[in-house]
């Protein structure tokens, strides 16, 4: 019997090894000499909570599920009922096939077909490469409508550095501004800096008791660092990723670091969107590395 997240693609290098599953592409596992630096889940379980699992054509929640493009109403599926959103794009559960796989990395490929809501199809191949410096995750989008295809990415590992909670861990995060977003919806009503408050991590704090589901940007640098009791766990990201979303859930145990080319709603306030022309081929970066 096939497993909940399909087919599994492990990949070592050095210290490092990782697993990469068929659903979603998603990053199931991610060691450093047997620690690690990700919360997996079991092989045998569907991932939850957005573990690990890669967000296109956009990341985060379009409001109502609802935009207009070039003078198109279109309509996303409501994946967040609960909220009335459309929530973290449309691939996540996607069988996503092999392109290449060699013992260090993994290429897995998608073609996501036009659809109601997004009337664009994309060819999409997302690289899982270990080396003694660690992991890099390149993603890889070509439009192959005839027409612009707007697209933004995240991505939704949740970092671990040992410890059983991450209250007590040391957070650094490079940003000077803070997205705020009703409570009710997640959405966003405006910005503010963080300087001088609870969410200022620019020169690194104690996470305590804080619960954070939120969007940072104006980023001084492009790593996010996770000291722990077990050493650190960091994550960087190339430019193009303005905005990083930090997430606690209930238990605590791990602490979500989300690198996003776009904030929350962004195919309505445009904030962050790229048009890939047509046959355009682009390609984006990231990656985790013990600190």
């Amino acid at each position: 019997m096939t497993a909940p997240s399909g087919e599994q693609y492990s990949i070592a290098a050095g210290d490092y090894a990782a697993v990469v599953t068929e659903a979603g592409a998603t990053l199931r596992v991610l060691e450093y000499a047997g620690r690690p630096l990700v919360e997996p889940f079991a092989a045998d379980e569907p991932c939850s909570r957005g573990h690990g699992q890669v967000l296109v054509p956009w990341p985060n929640r379009i409001r109502d599920g609802h935009w207009t493009h070039d003078g198109l109403e279109l309509q996303l599926p409501l994946s967040e009922p609960g909220r009335h959103n459309a929530s973290h794009g449309l691939v996540r559960w996607a069988s996503w096939q092999p392109l290449e796989q060699r013992p260090e990395s993994v290429t897995l490929g998608l073609r996501l077909l036009a659809q109601p809501g997004y009337p664009w199809t994309l060819d999409l191949a997302l690289t899982y490469a270990l080396s003694d410096e660690g992991l890099t995750v390149t993603l890889t989008a070509t439009n192959l409508a005839d027409s612009p295809a707007p697209f933004a990415a995240g991505f939704h590992p949740y970092l671990t550095a040992g410890s059983a909670v991450v209250d007590g861990d040391r957070v650094s995060l490079p940003a000077r501004t803070r997205l705020l977003v009703d409570p009710e919806r997640l959405l966003p009503t405006g910005t503010e800096p963080v300087a001088g408050t609870a969410y200022d991590f620019t020169a690194g704090r104690i996470l305590g008791d804080l619960h954070l589901d939120d969007a940072f940007t104006d980023l001084d640098g492009h790593v996010v660092r996770l000291d722990g009791a077990d050493g650190a766990t960091e994550l960087w990201a190339d430019e193009s990723f303005g905005w990083i979303q930090l997430f606690t859930y209930d238990d605590r145990a791990a602490l979500a670091v989300e690198p996003m080319t776009a904030p929350p709603d962004a195919f309505n306030s445009g904030d962050g969107v790229v048009y890939l022309a047509p046959a355009e081929r682009r390609s984006w970066r990231w990656g985790i590395r013990r600190g």
